[in-house]
């Protein structure tokens, strides 16, 4: 899944646009409407960050995860530690079209819920 296709999931799939909060459309982030928590936050960073390149820079989302999860998604290769977020409670995904768009969007969905005030 890249940052397009991402972007067009959550407008389709919760009604959401992204938020340009810090200037300028590197780093976007995606809101709860009813209680403007972040449930993902997209970015275009130097892959260093994530401990995999060097300054060649990717789309990444950190999301909030169960941290029971975590590790084994690391494990796997597929997710990160969080980038500038609480490594405990949170991770980064790739969005350069290297994983698969199913995974990420369960993953999203997982974060969603995570940050509702409701808890579903």
């Amino acid at each position: 899944m890249n940052r397009k296709e991402f972007d067009r999931y959550i407008r389709e799939s919760y009604g959401i646009d992204r938020e340009y909060t810090f200037g300028g459309t590197d780093t976007a982030v995606y809101r709860h409407p009813s209680n403007r928590k972040w449930f993902a936050i997209v970015m275009y960073i130097p892959k260093r960050y994530l401990g995999i390149g060097g300054e060649e820079h990717t789309d990444v989302v950190n999301l909030k995860c169960d941290p029971t999860i975590i590790p084994d998604l690391i494990a796997e290769g597929f997710v990160y530690p969080a980038y500038h977020m609480n490594k405990t409670h949170w991770i980064s995904v790739p969005l350069d079209g290297s994983r698969d768009g199913n995974t990420v969007k369960w993953l999203l969905d997982i974060s969603y819920k995570l940050t509702d005030k409701r808890k579903k």
